[in-house]
């Protein structure tokens, strides 16, 4: 973090199947396969033959993560080819959730940020998701001044996907839309952007 106390800085509580949940849905995405397999060994029938999983294979051991996903007892497991194609999966599968559904999401950041603003956007309480980060400490980080994101940004400085301005990554997040904030580094002094440097390996 480049500042300490930032009130809106998401805080991951890390994620372990609730037993008096009715149905379990892991929404994991690369190394966050790992919170789930992690505690799998703890996990008895009874709450493997509720838990259905979704899973987007990214990061450095992806068909490693998966097939040991995949080999697990659970009601449902599902591989998605990209995070865009789960997300759309989870959103479907929002739409028909019941009463005494606990999600768990983990993962990166910035995917954790979009997951947890699909469920709020279908009406899930968002003290009622439990989150965990794993894997890349990327940022997806919005352009305070043409509104446009960008995934997975590892310096700051760096150069907006959509305007091109220079943008500083502040600590500052939006619950709204899942990302930080960037902010022109050189407006008052156009082209005296210090270099880039990698503060989110």
């Amino acid at each position: 973090m480049l500042v300490q106390g930032i009130k809106s800085r998401p805080v991951y509580s890390g994620i372990k199947a609730d037993p008096n949940a009715v149905r379990h849905l892991f929404v994991l995405e690369g190394e966050g396969a790992l919170a789930l397999l992690d505690q799998a060994a703890t996990l008895g029938q009874d709450i493997r033959s509720k838990t259905e999983v979704l899973y987007a294979s990214t990061g450095s051991k992806p068909r490693e993560h998966g097939q040991k996903l995949a080999a697990l007892d659970f009601h449902d497991y599902w591989e998605a080819p990209s995070v865009a194609v789960l997300l759309n999966r989870f959103g479907v599968m929002l739409g028909t959730a019941k009463m005494g559904i606990r999600i768990y999401i983990s993962g990166t950041e910035g995917f954790i940020g979009q997951a947890v603003q699909m469920a709020i956007d279908h009406g899930i309480d968002h003290n009622s998701l439990m989150t965990e980060h794993r894997g890349s400490e990327a940022r997806r980080v919005q352009c305070v001044h043409c509104k446009g994101i960008t995934d997975n940004v590892r310096t700051s400085p760096f150069t907006c996907s959509h305007c091109g301005l220079p943008l500083l990554v502040r600590d500052h997040y939006s619950h709204r839309i899942g990302a930080f904030q960037g902010v022109n580094v050189d407006a008052e002094a156009p082209g005296t952007a210090p270099p880039p440097e990698e503060l989110f390996p």
